[in-house]
Formats: structure tokens, C-alpha cells, sequence
């Protein structure tokens, strides 16, 4: 029995902790007693092993050195940066300026705020990063606005929810920052290959609210005349966006020749920065040229795009690294929040709060991810996950498809964090065996763990609407009527298409890799490369100095009239008999008969005659 739990460790070694995060201990020292326990255990079963367990005291003193390098990757820097900009800009009110502003764009159509949400969730995606941000402010704001006007509470819920979800695969994501580090890879690689899966999804949240207003209009009615307060406008918009995508064309022309692959986004600056000017000047100086409408827009829009740009744009152009984007996305975001003067001490002293509490959660995860994989590695349970992962039948299919469903199902109880440090790295070494791509198993890995914050019974932005959505009755403040509230199975519910709809996306990204793998650079044949080399001139008569005519009698090729005396009758010092006797043209002495390559005549074989 003892031989059997030595030989089977890391199974068991696994299951054990399952049933401690199952028993609801904290999952930083769930993993860190987990990976103690069966360190002393795995040296006292080691003899028994038949050498499958190499773990011994003095691998304890590693401990040190492994945290150590987790206090010290840079690249976890970024999650600090990213935080804090995020909850600064949360509580600039921003989320507020553009649901109001987007919402009445759209309010006219069917489904508008329902696209508004969307789209201000993936806008607060790129720019906070944080999905309980995102989903509070979204709730707090639109949910009372779509109850108000007809919306059908499960279709609210649900896309509040999921829209603030995609704060998890919209670069600068902090779940591809840590998946980038777990695997190994570039985070700048990581965000370039998540960016057209990510604007894909959310195409595709939109397009379900087109078909239900659709099949389903009663379920999305448009806003009523008069709550759009802003007023028409959209063709003088319309013209501005055109202006805009001209003056960013012209500019990508003049520019492409000096600044090559960089010109299309810096075309894009200043196209947008063209009319943001144009903008300030038609209303300070009244010239009315544009709607209002259309002026509310790009005022609220250009400075979160300017935020994005100044985060995502300096990766992709490779002016800066996630770290550094981070700590600029930082200090931007306490500018807009300066220019809103909504920059007060409580907004930053909160900001910095949970900043600490998030950065200091995924430490002590990281920390106890440490010590547990130093003894799971330890029993050879990196071994034992990757035979069992390579054995499944189907190749790199079937290993994706049973990682997904294992992903899938762990999620329903475990947050992102969690799955990243613990199953990650279990699956990279079978992914590596198997050939594939790093960056995009991580983007699949993202796509599949983004459900875990809308799959009961654990949802976190369930639980989050769930908090700011009516629990009961309540009086609607501005028609003064009587509103149901939202019951927990409805936010249930509504979450179910989105749920699909990411799983969707899974399969889409695994069919199609292209999506994520444009991210490298072409690749170059070799059989195409031509390589030629440079026209040698001719070293002149003889061996005479370096090109120049003359024999080794010449120097070091200088002219004669240069030459040392007596480099006449044989160069520096060397005797007349190397100097060559036919002139330019003619072999030196030593490459006559007896010279060099000959032996002296005096030792040359007789002739046969003789």
C-alpha cells in the first residue's frame, strides 16, 4: 500500500488539494501548506519510489530564491499600474459621461442602451481593466435607465454582466499579463494576439441584441424622445468621422515612408487629434458648425481613446514595454481625473487601497503556487499531466477540447487568478510536446476562463450586479412608478446567452488560429534568400606585398619610391634570392623549382638516371 502511494503521489497530491479549496481555505495557503505537507511526506516516501521522487531537506533551501523571483518579475508590476488607473478612472466618472452619451446616440434604435453597454463596457475594458469596476458602474448607471424604459430584466442583466466581463480578454487585461507570465511569453505578444478575438466578441454581443430587437423588439424598445436631451445630430457626427478617417489616411501616406508599419497608428493620432482641436475651437469660439450632439460625443470619447492609445498604442509600436504603458496609463488616468476635477484625496487614498489589496492577493498566490509546484515537480507530477494529456486521443484538438472542458468546469468555482497559477502551468509542458503556440493557447485559455465570472453558483459579476441591481419593490425616481425589482435567477438567466456566445468564441479561435497568430512576424523561406557576395579586386603580380606589383620585395605594399633603402634588392631585410625573377606577371623564386612548396636542390631525389 505504501510502494502504491509512493509510485501514485502526484495524483493524490492534486486531489488533496482540490479538497482543500473545496473546504473553503484560502487558495494562496491551500497551495503553500498543500506543497509543505507533501514535501515532508515525499522525502520519507522517496526510497520507495523506485526514483520517481527526487525530493530531499535540502531542496527546502531553493524556497528562498523561488519567491524571490516572483518579488522581483517586472513584468507583475503592470497589475499594480493597471489597477490603479482603472479605479481612478472609475471614479472620475467617466463610466457615467459615456453611458449618457453613448446611450443617446443610440437611443433612437432599437436595443440602444443595450449597445451602449457594450460598447462603453469594451471602452472601460481597455482602459480599466478591472470587470467589478466596470460592472458596478455599468449597473449603477444603466440598469435603472433599461428597467425604466422597458427592458426585459433578464436581457439587462445579462449584458451588463457580460459586457463588464471583457475587461478579461480586452488588452491591457490583467489576466494576459499573468497568463503571459505563467506561459512564458511577451505580454506585448499576448495583447497583440488577444486584440481581433476580443473586437470579435464583442461584435458579436452586439449582433445578439440585433436579432433580438429583431424577433424580440419588445424585449429592447428604443429610448423616448424626450430622455434624449442632447438632441439630433448624428449626420453632422457622421461627417466629423469621415473628416477624421481622412485626415488619418493623408496622414499615414506622408508619414508610412519614414515611420513604415508605425504610420497607420500614428495617421490615426492625428487624424483624431485634427478634429478634437477643430472641436474646441467651434465651441469656444461659437462658430456652431457642429451639433451638439456630435460635440458631447468626441469630447467624451477622444480622451479615453487618447488613454487607450497611450496604454495599447506604445506596446504595439514597441515605444514602450506593458510596465511602462502601465505606470503612463497611470499618471494619464490622474490627468483626466485632474481635468474633470474629480482629483481629490479620498478618489486617490481609495485607489491606492485597493491597488495593495489586489497586488498583495496575487502575490500570496503566486508565493504559494511556488512552493506547491516545487514539490508537485518534485513527485514528477509534471510528468504524470503530461502523459495523461498527450495520451488523449485527437492530437492538439483533443488536448484543447478536454483543457477547455476542465477549464469550463473548474470555473464554476474558481476565480481566474486561481486557475491561472494552478493548471497553467500544468498544461504547458503537454502544449509544448504537442507543438502548439503559446500565445494562442493563452488566448483560448482567456476566452474560456472570461465565463467563469458569469457561471453560477461563483459568478464574481453576478455577484457584483447582484449587489447594485433592486433586491425589492422600488419608486422609480424619475416617472415616480411603482418597478419589480431584479430576482437572482433572472441575473442567472440573462448571463446564459453570453455564456454561449464566449464558448463560441472558444471554438471559433481554436478553428481559426490565424486570429491570434498574426502576431508574428512573416515567415521567411529560406529557399528564396539570395545571397551575394562583394567583387574581391585581384591581389596583384606575384605575392608582392598587399596588391601591389613587385614580389615580397615590395614591402607591405608601399611605392618604390617609399621603400626603405635596400628594399630594393629584397624588401625589408630578405634576401635577393626572393625576389621574383620574371617580373609582373612571372611566379616569384620560391615558386620555382626549389623554391617554396619544392624541397632545396640539394635534397632533391637524383634523377633517375643517375
Amino acid at each position: 500500500m505504501i510502494e502504491f502511494i509512493a509510485l501514485n503521489l502526484a495524483p493524490i497530491m492534486f486531489a488533496s488539494l482540490v479538497i482543500f479549496l473545496i473546504l473553503g481555505y484560502p487558495v494562496a495557503f491551500a497551495l503553500a501548506a498543500n506543497g509543505l505537507l507533501f514535501f515532508f511526506i515525499g522525502v520519507e516516501l522517496a526510497p520507495l519510489s523506485g526514483g520517481s521522487i527526487t525530493l530531499d531537506w535540502p531542496l527546502l533551501n531553493t524556497l528562498p530564491n523561488r519567491i524571490w523571483g516572483v518579488m522581483s518579475n517586472e513584468t507583475l508590476l503592470a497589475i499594480p499600474f493597471f489597477t490603479f488607473m482603472g479605479i481612478v478612472l472609475e471614479r472620475s466618472g467617466m463610466a457615467e459621461d459615456l453611458l449618457d452619451t453613448i446611450g443617446q446616440l443610440f437611443g433612437p434604435i432599437r436595443g440602444g442602451v443595450a449597445y451602449a453597454v457594450i460598447l462603453v463596457g469594451a471602452l472601460l475594458a481597455a482602459t480599466t481593466g478591472v470587470v467589478a469596476a466596470s460592472v458596478i458602474a455599468m449597473g449603477l448607471i444603466s440598469l435603472p435607465i433599461m428597467l425604466r424604459y422597458g427592458y426585459d430584466r433578464r436581457v439587462a442583466a445579462g449584458t451588463i454582466a457580460a459586457s463588464g466581463t471583457l475587461a478579461q480578454i480586452v488588452p491591457p487585461s490583467l489576466v494576459l499579463i499573468v497568463l503571459a507570465d505563467q506561459l512564458g511569453r511577451s505580454v506585448g505578444d499576448m495583447y497583440h494576439g488577444a486584440i481581433l478575438p476580443a473586437l470579435i466578441l464583442v461584435g458579436l454581443y452586439m449582433a445578439y441584441v440585433f436579432l433580438l430587437s429583431i424577433f424580440r423588439p419588445n424585449a429592447v424598445p428604443a429610448l423616448p424622445p424626450e430622455v434624449r436631451t442632447l438632441g439630433r445630430g448624428v449626420k453632422s457626427l457622421l461627417v466629423a468621422a469621415a473628416a477624421m478617417m481622412g485626415i488619418g489616411y493623408g496622414a499615414h501616406v506622408w508619414l508610412y515612408p519614414t515611420q513604415g508599419a508605425n504610420a497607420d497608428v500614428l495617421g490615426a493620432v492625428v487624424g483624431v487629434l485634427v478634429i478634437y482641436g477643430y472641436t474646441l475651437a467651434d465651441k469656444a469660439l461659437g462658430l456652431n458648425t457642429m451639433s451638439r450632439l456630435a460635440q458631447q460625443v468626441i469630447f467624451v470619447l477622444i480622451p479615453p481613446l487618447a488613454l487607450i492609445f497611450l496604454v495599447l498604442g506604445t506596446i504595439f509600436i514597441g515605444l514602450a514595454t506593458p510596465t511602462e504603458a502601465g505606470a503612463m496609463g497611470a499618471v494619464g488616468a490622474l490627468v483626466l481625473a485632474f481635468m474633470k476635477r474629480r482629483l481629490k484625496l479620498p478618489v486617490i487614498t481609495q485607489a491606492l487601497a485597493a491597488t495593495t489589496r489586489l497586488s498583495a492577493f496575487v502575490m500570496f498566490i503566486l508565493i504559494g503556487a511556488r512552493v506547491f509546484s516545487l514539490t508537485f515537480y518534485g513527485v514528477n507530477g509534471h510528468v504524470w499531466v503530461e502523459h495523461l494529456l498527450t495520451s488523449v486521443p485527437g492530437g492538439e484538438y483533443g488536448f484543447l477540447f478536454v483543457v477547455n472542458v476542465v477549464l469550463f468546469v473548474l470555473g464554476f468555482f474558481l476565480d481566474f487568478f486561481e486557475l491561472v497559477f494552478i493548471i497553467v502551468p500544468l498544461i504547458v509542458p503537454a502544449a509544448d510536446a504537442l507543438g502548439i503556440d503559446l500565445i494562442w493557447l493563452g488566448v483560448i485559455l482567456a476566452m474560456n476562463m472570461q465565463t467563469s465570472f458569469l457561471t453560477p453558483p461563483f459568478g464574481f459579476a453576478l455577484f457584483y450586479l447582484r449587489s447594485v441591481a433592486p433586491k425589492s419593490r422600488y419608486k422609480d425616481t424619475v416617472t415616480g412608478k411603482l418597478e419589480d425589482p431584479v430576482r437572482t435567477d433572472q441575473i442567472y438567466a440573462g448571463a446564459i446567452p453570453f455564456i454561449v456566445i464566449q464558448m463560441f468564441m472558444v471554438v471559433v479561435v481554436i478553428l481559426f488560429p490565424q486570429l491570434v497568430l498574426h502576431y508574428k512576424a512573416p515567415v521567411i523561406d529560406p529557399s528564396t534568400v539570395t545571397i551575394e557576395m562583394p567583387t574581391l579586386q585581384p591581389l596583384g603580380g606575384g605575392l608582392g606585398g598587399l596588391g601591389q606589383p613587385g614580389g615580397l620585395g615590395g614591402g607591405l605594399g608601399a611605392p618604390a619610391g617609399l621603400q626603405p633603402p635596400g628594399a630594393a634588392q629584397g624588401g625589408l631585410g630578405a634576401p635577393p634570392a626572393l625576389q621574383p625573377q620574371g617580373g609582373l606577371g612571372q611566379p616569384p623564386a620560391l615558386l620555382q623549382p626549389g623554391g617554396l612548396g619544392q624541397p632545396p636542390a640539394a635534397l632533391q631525389a637524383p634523377a633517375a638516371g643517375n
